[in-house]
């Protein structure tokens, strides 16, 4: 597996200028061998250049020792090798200097002139020896061998390590561009987890609240009911047996109603569930991409929960029945409808009949007796709806069931209505009863 980005930064752990230990070490052995081959290439130049041989040698020995700093001063390294090429020593550092040269950053016209350079100092210096051997005579071939030799070894000294360390260098860029788009990409893969993880969240969170949402809607109403005939049933058990068999028979109707309602909302909570905790069982073995997708399927799964309605819920022409379970229930209501009816969407007919359900309860809640108006209109682009009673007969009349509230009602009813694109608005009236009103786009 290759490193990207702070696992390579980290790997540099070598001594000074030194990425690396090896490094260090490859450079400090050809240092070393580049000194020793200097040092006896000294013995013949000493005794060419008429200076005691030790001089010579250690001479040689410094000069070959420079190749040390050849990662950190390639174009000093190329200078020095220039410069005792006349003495026909450091053939080894101009090969490495050179090849170092031409793999490092600087720009390309500086190794272009620093290799001519080397180039044309190894030609002159190879013609001025093989011209030497010839006039003495060591040489005896034609006029064609001094300029063969020169340009042929000047072109060996100078092109092999030239052109690898282009080669080098322009992979070794390549590696560190793909290495950085690599970083690039790392970071945007965490950054799409990063997102998806939140979306998936701030899904389950709407489910979570959707959840609440319609087990309020579902089990308040019902249960609400349930109380106001059981107290009537209190009321009348001995005065009239048979309206209180009447209303025992409308609890039990209601409450099996309610566990009908209930079992179908556990049953479509299980599947749903199980299609989110699939989508994400898969991100515990598998980093990052899948992490990305896995995260991104349980965000989308969880989105789907929040968007599907489903189709087998109430809907409008229930609301005969709704208002007929109410008017049971002792409260005097009307029910009026303008328009032509149609047919909605399934999640636009439930969200109107939640909301007359809705607040009917809060009538018996709130305002017991009191005489309720229900008004559902069909228009061109919407269907609106608003549920009107006065002021309950008896102050007291509200809490004779004593039925709880946890004031979630109306805020469940605008979560709906707005989810929607639709208009809510809620409040008492001058006659000091309560209004709801909605408007819901007829498309959704």
């Amino acid at each position: 597996m290759t490193t990207t980005g702070e696992d390579h930064t980290a790997a540099l752990t070598g001594p000074w200028w030194w990425g690396r230990w090896r490094s260090a070490v490859l450079d400090g052995s050809l240092a070393l061998v580049s000194s020793v081959e200097c040092a006896i290439e000294g013995f013949p130049f000493a005794d060419a250049a008429g200076i005691p041989v030790p001089a010579g040698m250690l001479f040689g020995a410094v000069a070959g020792s420079v190749l040390l700093f050849r990662r950190r001063w390639p174009i000093a390294v190329v200078l020095v090798s220039i410069a005792i090429t006349p003495a026909q020593m450091g053939f080894l550092m101009g090969l490495v200097g050179l090849y170092t040269l031409s793999a490092s950053e600087l720009p390309r016209r500086i190794i272009g002139a620093l290799a001519g350079m080397s180039m044309v100092g190894m030609l002159i210096v190879t013609y001025v020896r093989a011209h030497q051997g010839m006039v003495r005579g060591d040489v005896a071939l034609g006029d064609w061998f001094v300029p063969f030799v020169s340009i042929t070894t000047s072109l060996g000294m100078t092109a092999p390590p030239l052109l690898l360390g282009l080669y080098v260098g322009a992979r070794r860029r390549l590696m560190e561009s793909l290495r950085e788009r690599a970083d690039s990409l790392e970071r945007e893969l965490q950054l799409l987890a990063e997102r998806a993880e939140e979306r998936a969240e701030w899904a389950r969170n709407e489910e979570r609240t959707r959840i609440a949402r319609e087990m309020h809607d579902v089990v308040a109403h019902r249960v609400s009911l349930m109380v106001v005939h059981a107290a009537a049933l209190q009321a009348v058990a001995r005065k009239d047996p048979e309206k209180a068999v009447k209303n025992a028979s409308l609890v039990g109707d209601m409450g099996r109603q309610a566990l009908t309602e209930l079992r179908e909302m556990l049953g479509v909570l299980r599947t749903k569930e199980g299609v989110v905790r699939g989508a994400g069982a898969s991100s515990a073995s598998s980093v990052p991409l899948a992490a990305v997708g896995a995260a991104a399927a349980a965000a989308a799964a969880a989105s789907r929960a929040v968007d599907d309605e489903s189709g087998d819920g109430p809907c409008i022409d229930d609301l005969d029945e709704l208002v007929g379970q109410s008017a049971a229930a002792g409260m005097v209501v009307d029910l009026s409808v303008e328009g032509d009816p149609r047919a909605y969407a399934a999640v636009v007919e439930q969200t109107a009949y939640r909301v007359v359900q809705e607040a009917l309860t809060n009538v018996h809640k709130h305002a017991a007796g009191a005489k309720t108006r229900v008004r559902l209109a069909h228009r061109g682009a919407e269907i609106a709806m608003q549920v009107e009673n006065g002021a309950p007969p008896e102050p007291g009349a509200a809490s004779d069931a004593r039925l709880p509230s946890g004031g979630n009602g109306l805020l469940g009813m605008k979560e709906r209505v707005v989810g929607l694109g639709g208009v809510f608005v809620s409040g008492p009236t001058d006659a000091g009863g309560f209004r709801v009103s909605a408007v819901i786009p007829a498309e959704g």
